[in-house]
């Protein structure tokens, strides 16, 4: 009973220490033969190194003599029984296991290095196993107190972010490979591209300058999509996605792996806009009724049917929304992870990176940014998947005579222009020449503004002003501004025979 009422006043005292050594998985040979050989041996530490840490070991005392036997390492000293009892003598923990002659007794019982990586493993599941378990009895406390200050809701969040952060941990690095191994992965992706139709490495945006310009989307890459306000970037975000995964298979992979053999699996962070206005967006471009009409309910029977009829085919569409405004860069990184687990996930786009916020608050805005955009491209090359995300621009564009977006004008460009694999923007000229109209009693003016207008009509750039595996330039599509859509623009000499588009 008295157990009991200090593990209650421990809990009570925001401890989740579990006093039954026997209820904690755990194996205090392993971390002995593991410390043994690290003490034999200091080149076997580099083995071990990348997977457990102190904070791995059970007992207190050998996470103490791994602590300090890294520390020596790590500045190339030696760590041996000798060694490390100058810098133990005293500690209580370890004479109450034999005093520094432990170091040695461990030293030498240690029977092989071989099989060291197998114990740092072991040391790390039964490390995570106990946090688990910690982790499971703080939320069942946390649940059985009724306190005004702490919801229901706002636990099941707090668990959740636990869970993750401890998900994340012990993520060993892949540390160098052989050029064999990257050749080899550069022949497959080469080959992959040569067996699809259209010749293309990426996942196809379904706009065909456009991936004759990049190639499809490519794993691994952050691509920036910039533009000023109203230019359409959120449109060309979302005709994307809906292309991609209205295209989306599922097959064998060349590697023998299930996945998408044609177009993919998207994830979309609309941190701007709800994920009912974005799909009816969506709708708007598939059932080809204009989005204002959709807004106000404006249809024809006609119109509604089609309406209808759009949203049962997409609602088989693996297009996730996830409309969570002001989202840390962890949390978004963390809901990615989850829904690759979950679902799969081939396309990543956020809207936009100017409203994500930095997992910790820093000096300056660039600073931010620059946090932001190396989230991002972590999380690409991470999860192996093109990732999206778009970009406001500086009001220095609004200024110039020619209003075409450069790499400066992007807002804490620095940070972002060095991060991203490819930087586009989005220009529609049609869109300020639309506000340039002159007078009516200037005739001559009029002609020569309408004519001009003509010219321009649903039609837009997207300029490619970085990318690291292609040539840069501008790539030509149509807008059809009443259902936001970018398409391909049929040339003059296609005219009358557009095969493909």
């Amino acid at each position: 009973m008295g157990q009991q009422m200090n593990e209650i006043a421990n809990f009570e005292a925001g401890k989740t220490e579990i006093q039954d050594a026997d209820t904690m998985p755990h194996s205090v040979e392993a971390e002995q033969q593991l410390l043994g050989a690290i003490l034999t041996n200091n080149d076997v530490y580099d083995r071990v190194a990348s997977i457990i840490g102190p904070q791995h070991f059970y007992d207190p005392v050998h996470a103490r003599i791994y602590e300090i036997a890294a520390a020596r390492i790590a500045k190339n000293a030696l760590a041996s029984p000798v060694t490390l009892k100058a810098f133990m003598e005293d500690d209580e923990g370890l004479k109450e296991l034999g005093g520094p002659a432990y170091l040695a007794r461990l030293a030498g019982a240690a029977i092989s290095s071989f099989a060291v990586r197998d114990y740092a493993q072991l040391i790390y599941d039964l490390a995570i196993r106990r946090e688990l378990i910690r982790l499971g009895h703080d939320i069942a406390d946390k649940a059985a107190r009724v306190d005004i200050s702490s919801e229901p809701r706002e636990q099941i969040v707090e668990a959740e972010q636990k869970l993750y952060k401890l998900s994340e941990q012990g993520k060993a690095e892949g540390g160098f490979q052989s050029f064999l191994k990257a050749v080899t992965d550069a022949v497959n992706v080469a080959n992959a591209a040569y067996q699809r139709d259209g010749g293309l490495a990426g996942i196809s945006t379904g706009l065909i300058d456009m991936d004759k310009k990049l190639g499809g989307l490519h794993r691994s890459d952050l691509l920036i999509l910039a533009g000023r306000p109203s230019m359409g970037k959120t449109s060309l975000a979302t005709n994307i996605a809906f292309n991609v995964a209205k295209a989306y298979k599922r097959g064998t992979l060349p590697d023998g792996t299930e996945g998408a053999v044609e177009g993919g699996v998207v994830g979309f962070y609309s941190l701007e806009m709800s994920a009912e206005q974005l799909a009816a967006r969506i709708l708007s471009e598939a059932a080809e009724i204009p989005s204002e009409n959709i807004r106000r309910g404006d249809m024809t029977e006609a119109e509604f049917r089609r309406f209808v009829d759009a949203a049962k085919a997409l609602e088989s569409c693996p297009l996730y929304i996830d409309d969570t405004p002001a989202l840390p860069i962890s949390q978004l990184a963390a809901r990615a992870r989850r829904l690759k687990r979950t679902h799969g996930l081939d396309l990543l786009i956020v809207d936009y990176l100017q409203l994500v916020r930095p997992a910790t608050a820093k000096d300056s805005r660039v600073n931010e940014v620059s946090e932001i955009t190396q989230g991002l491209k972590a999380i690409a090359k991470e999860l192996d998947i093109p990732v999206i995300a778009l970009s406001q621009l500086s009001r220095q564009v609004e200024a110039r005579e020619d209003k075409r977006p450069q790499l400066s004008d992007l807002r804490e460009s620095g940070s972002i222009e060095q991060d991203a694999d490819v930087v586009m923007f989005v220009f529609r000229e049609e869109y300020y020449v639309e506000r340039e109209k002159p007078s009516d009693d200037r005739l001559d003016e009029i002609a020569a503004w309408q004519e001009r207008m003509e010219r321009l009509h649903g039609k837009a750039e997207v300029i490619i002003g970085k990318q690291r595996h292609g040539p840069i330039g501008t790539v030509e599509l149509s807008f059809e501004g009443k259902f936001t859509r970018f398409g391909n623009l049929v040339k003059p000499w296609q005219q009358g025979h557009d095969d493909g588009f």
